[in-house]
């Protein structure tokens, strides 16, 4: 795929299942299971979809899925699909994909550090020693989101799991600011008080890649909010804010969890918005 000038790569770093009615929290099953079936267990499928950008300071890497390091109640719990070759994940697998080795990433940029978005921060080696995924990388996620994440309580330390960034010396962002040319961090609150979405611009083409604000296509109706959100009600205000400026200005919404849909644009659809020209995976 293309932004504009910028090569670009989708890459689909394995799947997970979570529990359908806490990923949709208020709404009603009979309603959201017309979008997105349950297996036995209730749990919906979902990706843990990164994105690999060419840009002239270095390839970036947006998000790095789960990593290797969860035992294997874990893996039973969440229904984890992404064992790739040589002890990694597909991620390192869709890198070298895509011509390129985890060697060569320059940026990693973190839209929050829960463990499907950030688990690949890291890795675990066949001796059981944690190492940093991407060695040459410059790791970046927000300030607010660093001091929360380690600085958990009974409600949130479920979800952030250190060995993902121990060893790393992040680079910490404040607000809506440009981290390369081209590349910006918007925060987009609610789901946690750190959470940032990234919009990339090149050749007058803008992406947003949006994270967990709107986790899959099915979650654009502004009240189809998770239960995972610490903050729902600020989710909400977050995107009745949003929506409106990437209808306007165009930009293509680029899904994280959505296992079927990579991207869309938003047009107004009477009171709401709605997805058009969805591009899918495969």
């Amino acid at each position: 795929m293309s932004i504009g000038k910028m090569k670009a790569h989708a890459l689909e770093a394995g799947y997970v299942r979570l529990d359908g009615g806490s990923m949709f929290g208020v709404i009603p099953k009979t309603m959201w299971q017309k979008h997105i079936i349950a297996d036995q267990r209730n749990r919906i499928r979902l990706a843990m979809r990164c994105l690999l950008l060419e840009h002239p300071d270095g390839l970036v890497l947006i998000d790095t899925g789960l990593g290797n390091k969860e035992d294997a109640k874990f893996l039973d719990i969440y229904g984890v699909d992404n064992v790739g070759s040589e002890h990694r994940t597909f991620l390192e697998d869709a890198i070298k994909a895509a011509g390129h080795a985890v060697s060569d990433v320059r940026w990693v940029i973190n839209t929050h550090l829960h463990f499907d978005h950030a688990g690949g921060n890291t890795w675990k080696d066949h001796m059981g020693e944690i190492n940093k995924t991407f060695p040459k990388a410059t790791y970046v996620v927000q300030r607010r989101e660093y001091e929360f994440a380690t600085h958990t309580n009974e409600r949130t330390r479920g979800s952030y799991f250190p060995l993902n960034w121990d060893g790393i010396d992040f680079t910490l962002v404040d607000g809506e600011r440009e981290i390369l040319p081209g590349i910006k961090g918007i925060p987009t609150p609610g789901h946690v008080p750190g959470h940032q979405s990234i919009l990339v611009e090149s050749g007058g083409e803008k992406l947003l890649y949006i994270a967990d604000l709107v986790p899959t296509a099915a979650h654009l109706p502004l009240v189809w909010i998770m239960g995972y959100d610490v903050e729902p009600l600020v989710t909400l205000e977050t995107r009745r804010h949003i929506y409106p400026r990437a209808e306007a200005e165009g930009w293509r919404l680029f899904f994280e969890h959505d296992a079927t849909t990579i991207e869309g644009r938003l047009e107004k659809d009477g009171k709401g918005f709605a997805l058009v020209a969805p591009v899918a995976l495969g």
